[in-house]
């Protein structure tokens, strides 16, 4: 375990990397980069014991962490939570020296974009940003097998490649914000899925169907997913023990929504899935795992006898 203050110079700053988010997604990243890079500075609002066990640098607040690492992945929900870690004494902006920010939350686009404009201004250019969202869960950062996807300048989107690859597969797509696109269109893709897999395990079982049989049937074919294969035995069990959490489904799809507004784009799917979902977060249930739409359905269905029609 090692702790900084700000007289301790024991990490070099030119090539260190940081991270903020040590969450359900975060922790499990941070494991597989500092066992890849050899040093990880980490800060947040508890302690991480097992990472500071395997070698992590723990610093007190976000201005220690700038000033001891020159890139800084974020994992945190959304960018108001980032916000409030830029600015003031403790800040990532006091650090002082340049930084690349890797912004791995499910964001609006034009938000990012908006917030690297400010902060290159801000900071004269020595802060930059790309976007860097992932897909495939938490086991997916167990295993580092995560999907990456990265917006920004071509060289600041290398570097961040170089940087994440043992958390996955790192693609560069675009300028900034594509990455945000990509990961709007991939939530629109798996609100979809676990909606059609909570409502046809709620039919196959009113219909005396083994849920347990039908999807190990299933899987092997068409409506097979990576999706399915992670949620298949909360779906058959119910256990909707949050892993991914519903709620979050909703901003997701609020950011795809803009994403279709500002291409001009008239969605049928999309309406549909962000009445469901929000129909998910009033019935209580948004804290619940995705895998939650299961018992939606049940719900749903039985105290509306009008759903089914």
């Amino acid at each position: 375990m090692s702790i900084i203050d700000d007289d301790d110079t024991t990490i070099d700053p030119a090539r260190s990397l940081g991270c903020i988010g040590l969450g359900a997604m975060g922790e499990p990243m941070a494991k597989r980069l500092l066992a890849a890079h050899g040093s990880l500075v980490i800060t947040g609002r508890r302690r991480r014991p097992a990472l500071e066990a395997a070698g992590a640098t723990w610093v007190a607040n976000p201005r220690e962490l700038a000033a001891h690492a020159d890139a800084v992945l974020v994992m945190l929900p959304d960018l108001p939570e980032l916000e409030e870690l830029l600015h003031g004494p403790d800040g990532l902006l006091a650090g002082g020296g340049d930084l690349l920010v890797m912004i791995g939350s499910t964001s609006s686009a034009t938000a990012v974009r908006e917030l690297a404009d400010r902060l290159h201004t801000e900071t004269a250019g020595r802060v930059r940003v790309v976007d860097c969202p992932v897909s495939g869960g938490v086991d997916g950062a167990m295993a580092g097998t995560l999907s990456i996807m990265l917006g920004g300048d071509p060289d600041d989107t290398a570097r961040a490649a170089a940087i994440l690859e043992p958390c996955g597969t790192p693609v560069q797509l675009g300028p900034l914000g594509a990455g945000e696109v990509a990961k709007a269109c991939n939530q629109l893709v798996v609100a979809a899925t676990i909606l059609a897999l909570g409502e046809a395990t709620v039919l196959a079982e009113r219909s005396g169907i083994d849920p347990r049989a039908l999807w190990d049937l299933l899987g092997g074919g068409y409506a097979g997913s990576n999706l399915l294969a992670s949620r298949k035995e909360k779906l058959v069990t119910g256990d909707d023990a949050p892993s991914g959490i519903a709620r979050y489904m909703l901003k997701d799809l609020r950011f795809a929504a803009d994403v279709a507004a500002a291409t001009g784009t008239h969605p049928a799917l999309l309406p549909a899935l962000r009445e469901a979902f929000d129909e998910i977060v009033d019935a209580g249930l948004g804290d619940r795992d995705i895998a939650v739409t299961r018992r939606f359905i049940a719900e749903r269905a039985a105290s509306d006898p009008q759903a089914a029609t």
